[in-house]
């Protein structure tokens, strides 16, 4: 299926100049907002803590339940969970106890005190330990981290090293403007968001080597022409299938963020932020980079040559 015409000729390489500024502007709102709020706000698999949930069986304010937290843990934090019509929350306590149900049953009680026993329903309490949380934090970033080298190794075989050092760059900016907008919007990361951008790096890898595969083929085919131009009408020839690919994706995280319940809302919103910069960086970030990558290799041969 072609949706776009074969003789397509967008001038993609005209507008990096344009991609960059945006570019530019994301990472420093992204880092601007992770160094504001103390690096991401991490969730109970990472923190460590104790996550209970909770749903009422009326509207109930989030501060009203954050004062009567106060006895049990003053930095407790309450955010509401699901559809608003359900009146859950997930309460978020620092403390850990090895008795579950000991836990539990404290905020059983001071929930009855406050709102009334039929009022409300513990609905799951979930513990980590602070060593566990930290022993997850650091095994779910070593494994992005050793994701994006796996990438750069395997398309440094597949291709050539100027290609893996183009998709490692798009695929850390599609990382980290990413985890920006997770930490605008207050998101805490988890072993399920770690999974999320772990998808990400695959989407839009994926895309990029069909990008970089074309490049291949066609610097066989146009021997006479500038690499500018045989990577603009690389990406208008994949083009078709970048937008058959993505809007298919897209349909699909959309409908698990709309329609996936407050379990799978946090999943589906950061595949949904990933896929879209994903698309957009295999164009405009990790092409160009073998235009700059091009333009030191001739910079530095001709300084070698006027130095002779």
């Amino acid at each position: 299926m072609q949706l776009i015409k074969k003789e397509t000729h967008i001038d993609f390489i005209g507008k990096i100049r344009l991609a960059g500024i945006v570019s530019a502007v994301l990472l420093v709102i992204s880092a601007g907002s992770l160094i504001l709020k103390g690096g991401p706000k991490y969730g109970i698999d990472f923190a460590g803590g104790t996550l209970v949930q909770v749903q009422f069986s009326s509207q109930i304010d989030a501060s009203t339940i954050r004062n009567t937290l106060d006895s049990i843990d003053q930095e407790a934090s309450v955010q509401p969970f699901g559809e608003a019509e359900k009146n859950e929350y997930l309460l978020n306590i620092q403390r850990t106890v090895s008795d579950l149900q000991g836990l539990s049953g404290q905020v059983q009680l001071e929930f009855e005190k406050q709102f009334g026993k039929d009022n409300f329903k513990i609905r799951r309490v979930e513990m980590v330990g602070p060593k566990v949380g930290k022993d997850l934090r650091q095994k779910g970033f070593m494994a992005v981290i050793c994701s994006l080298l796996g990438m750069l190794a395997y398309i440094w075989w597949r291709f050539e090293f100027r290609f893996g050092v183009g998709a490692i760059i798009a695929l850390t900016h599609d990382v980290l403007i990413t985890l920006g907008a997770l930490s605008i919007t207050n998101t805490p990361i988890d072993l399920p968001i770690i999974a999320a951008l772990l998808t990400v790096v695959g989407y839009s890898v994926n895309d990029t080597i069909i990008v970089c595969d074309r490049i291949r083929e066609n610097r066989r085919k146009m021997l006479r022409d500038k690499l500018t131009n045989i990577i603009n009408v690389s990406i208008n020839n994949t083009l078709s299938r970048t937008i058959m690919t993505s809007v298919t994706t897209l349909l699909v995280v959309v409908t698990l963020f709309i329609f996936g319940g407050g379990v799978i809302h946090d999943f589906a919103f950061t595949l949904l932020i990933g896929v879209l910069i994903g698309t957009y960086s295999s164009i405009f970030i990790a092409s160009p980079v073998l235009i700059i990558w091009e333009n030191i290799v001739q910079d530095k041969a001709a300084s070698g040559r006027s130095a002779k």
